[in-house]
């Protein structure tokens, strides 16, 4: 399969294919009689596994040091699990953090005729406010 097949196939630029195979984040791809890449399922696999990775965040310099201790001979299972456990865990803290600004945004739209202030529309108001501002020392007056 060509260059521009996976790409389409993967939904993912040709320059980004050239670039993870430049670094190494895809195995090199073979090529055909006229040059040109000609992309194996195995070579997919890995677009897929690194495109997921790139979508949940993880860096670029991560994906390096996975691919990197895959392709050695000792067994770096657990290194490999590390790495993706750190991205995982800082992705669930990131859901927690959007989960409760989603808690949130959902309750003051459930309960939006309630929390309107009305008062901050009075000119009054905010030359009342003004004042008490300007003259607040923490002082009383």
């Amino acid at each position: 399969m060509n260059i521009k097949e996976v790409s389409k196939r993967l939904g993912i630029p040709k320059e980004t294919l050239r670039y993870w195979e430049h670094n190494g984040l895809i195995p090199t791809v073979p090529r055909n009689q006229s040059g040109y890449r000609d992309y194996t399922e195995r070579e997919i696999k890995w677009a897929l596994f690194i495109k997921a990775m790139r979508k949940a965040g993880m860096s670029i310099e991560s994906l390096i040091e996975f691919v990197r201790l895959y392709h050695t001979e000792h067994d770096n299972y657990s290194a490999q699990k590390a790495l993706i456990q750190d991205q995982y865990d800082s992705l669930m803290a990131k859901r927690h953090e959007l989960d409760k600004t989603l808690s949130y945004l959902k309750y003051k739209l459930d309960n939006f005729e309630t929390h309107t202030i009305p008062f901050l529309e009075e000119e009054s108001y905010y030359e009342q406010r003004k004042g008490k501002l300007m003259n607040d020392d923490g002082k009383d007056d």
